[in-house]
């Protein structure tokens, strides 16, 4: 379901938080429906690249303001996700690596090969979000915070080493982790609000 720049203007900015909250809403409910109800695998991968053919400012614009609590707050959460892992699977990898030995249980419910390369992750993150669209969202959801936990432990470790040679890099990856484990809560939450038909 592409939107052309006239759909992009039409957007609200915050002058009314309300009709913004409506738009973010009504997207992620008849995107994840209507891909849902088809299960034609052409109309999931095009929902998966969704930030490649439509631009992460376009996602941002619907869903970045919305809560985490709801649909399209989550799925915000795992377009931003997919996105770092898609820029950046070198230290994704790395970064997973270094936490799955002190997150095993974390790293089974990701479903991440041993040891995982760049293209792994990747994988896992496609694989994530098209469990949105074509399997139960709320096992995708915890998937995706699972792999944020595993994430977590490793940008822990990462920020241990480089505290003695880049003490602010050290407090930003520190800053980093705290985020990702934040992030893997708040999906943790929204799967069982999905789970209860709640998650709107």
């Amino acid at each position: 379901m592409p939107f052309d720049p006239a759909q992009a203007d039409a957007l609200p900015g915050d002058t009314d938080p309300q009709l913004r909250g409506e738009i973010a809403h009504t997207t992620a409910a008849a995107l994840v429906h209507r891909a849902r109800a088809s299960q034609d695998p052409d109309v999931v991968q095009r929902l998966v690249a969704l930030v490649e053919t439509e631009g992460l400012d376009m996602v941002a614009a619907m869903w970045a303001d919305s809560p985490a609590d709801t649909l399209p707050g989550a799925l915000w959460r795992l377009y931003v996700l997919r996105e770092w892992v898609r820029r950046d699977p070198a230290t994704v990898a790395d970064r997973y690596r270094m936490g799955v030995a002190s997150a095993p249980v974390h790293d089974v419910v990701a479903g991440v090969v041993s040891p995982p390369g760049p293209a792994d992750v990747r994988a896992v993150a496609d694989a994530v979000l098209s469990g949105v669209f074509a399997g139960d969202l709320a096992v995708a959801l915890e998937r995706a915070a699972a792999f944020c936990q595993v994430l977590a432990t490793g940008a822990a470790f990462d920020a241990d080493h480089l505290d003695v040679v880049d003490p602010g890099a050290a407090a930003r990856t520190t800053r980093g982790a705290a985020s990702l484990v934040r992030t893997a809560e708040e999906l943790v939450a929204a799967a069982a609000l999905w789970r209860a038909g709640r998650l709107e």
